[in-house]
């Protein structure tokens, strides 16, 4: 891959903004720098790869805005070598797996729409994520048999989230979920009894996920 390091100013500009809205893990930022968002959403968008933006992709969906993204797994607070298995609820492109897989001991991915499962693997697999595994299924029923888990990542907001997501976690284990409706955006930090530890802001509103498995895609 690519990675940022081939446009230098744009890799700069980006990385300055992630500090700005609070991404300042360096695990984190290293791999937000070797991470090529076009390599997820296709040459096409090369362009648009290090901006804060949407980039579409297939069955009506979209790669989501990196200083989002950053903020999300800066919360999560992974770590190499210490955070156990994590579940990633909404795998998109893959594009937030391959910043997550390297700072976990092994990453599930859980995907409701089977072609971009089918892709977002491929993917992962052609940059030599051996860590991650990629589920066609609804994440929000949490995956247990895959858990438990140290945390838990939402993709996308909730307006409350599910109880089987609850139970998937580890004790002492860290749920992290955008909140529809909130202004401004926020995301909440929660832990295994279902209390709300943080708040933390978010730097958007995010597009919400949505129960169960598509039934054409």
């Amino acid at each position: 891959m690519a990675g940022l390091t081939g446009d230098p100013f744009r890799a700069a500009r980006l990385l300055l903004a992630l500090r700005r809205e609070g991404v300042t893990d360096s695990h984190l930022l290293t791999r937000m720098e070797s991470t090529d968002r076009s390599d997820f959403a296709g040459e096409e968008h090369a362009g648009l790869a290090f901006e804060d933006c949407y980039l579409p992709i297939a069955c009506g969906q979209a790669v989501l805005p990196p200083l989002a993204v950053g903020q999300i797994l800066q919360a999560g607070g992974l770590r190499p070598g210490e955070t156990g298995p994590v579940l990633l609820v909404g795998g998109g492109s893959g594009y937030m797996a391959a910043l997550a897989a390297p700072l976990c001991e092994r990453l599930v991915v859980a995907e409701r729409y089977r072609q971009l499962a089918r892709e977002a693997g491929s993917r992962l697999e052609k940059a030599g994520i051996s860590n991650a595994v990629m589920r066609h299924g609804d994440g929000l029923e949490g995956l247990a048999e895959e858990g438990p888990y140290e945390r838990i990542l939402l993709a996308g907001s909730v307006e409350e989230v599910p109880g089987a997501l609850i139970a998937a976690l580890a004790p002492g284990g860290r749920l992290i979920a955008p909140q529809a409706g909130d202004e401004p955006a926020k995301l909440r930090i929660i832990g295994d009894g279902g209390e709300t530890i943080a708040v933390r802001s978010l730097c958007r509103d995010l597009p919400a996920l949505r129960p169960g498995l598509s039934t054409v895609l």
